[in-house]
Formats: structure tokens, sequence, C-alpha cells
């Protein structure tokens, strides 16, 4: 049996590579529990700003069931008037044909280089850059 010259090597490369699926049996699962964390908190901000638009509606409701809403709405919507009193119609004046100017284009960023985009992955800076809202 031939015996190896430099044992050091072998173990070398084979501790190598343990340590890179050691590292990559990690890198995933803790890049979805940040995304999960990430979805969580998302849905938990869209949860609060429902709840807040559920309020707003329910008190809208609450509202309509007031006469003095009733005529505010009739008033404002419908132009009534009660009798004797006066009512005054102001006009938007007519288009002049200008038109806005558009929007400065958002400049762009910079490449990333690979080292960066990287250790983006690694750290899980990247996950909420994809989708914005």
């Amino acid at each position: 049996m031939k015996r190896l010259r430099r044992p050091w090597v072998a173990v070398a490369t084979i501790l190598v590579f343990l340590l890179g699926i050691a590292f990559l049996t990690q890198v995933v699962p803790y890049r979805q529990i940040m995304e999960a964390n990430q979805n969580v908190t998302r849905a938990r901000e869209r949860l609060a700003a429902l709840e807040a638009e559920n309020d707003e509606l329910q008190a809208d409701v609450e509202a309509l069931d007031t006469d003095t809403e009733i005529e505010k709405l009739a008033r404002e919507k419908l132009g009534y008037v009660r009798p004797g009193e006066v009512a005054y119609v102001v006009l938007d004046p007519p288009e002049t044909g200008e038109t806005t100017p558009e929007p400065e284009p958002e400049p762009e960023e910079p490449q990333r280089t690979w080292v960066e985009r990287v250790w983006d992955f690694i750290t899980g800076a990247d996950i909420g850059d994809d989708d914005a809202g």
C-alpha cells in the first residue's frame, strides 16, 4: 500500500470541505429565518394600517347615523339648501393648456462588487431589497 507523502494536505482539504459544507448548511436556514421575520414585520405593519383604516370607516358609518352628518353630506354632495338660504357655486377656472413639468428621474444606484453582494447574501441584507412595498 502506498503511503501519502503529505498527509496534512489531505487533512486540510477535507477540513476545508467540511467547513464549507457546515457553512452552507447554516446560511440557508439563517436566511430563511430572516426572511420569515421580515414577512412577519411587514404583515404586522399591514395589519396595523388595516385596523386604523377600519376604525376610520367604522367612525364614518357611525357618523352617518346622525341627522347632522346626513344634512352635511346632502349640502356638500347634492347641493341641497334649506328654504330661504341662497346657494353659491364656485367653479374651477378653465384649463390653460399648460403642462406640468415631468419629475426628474431618480439616479441609479452604483453597481456593487461581487464581494459586497456575497456579504449581503450571507448577512441577509439583500432580502428586503427586492420588494419595496
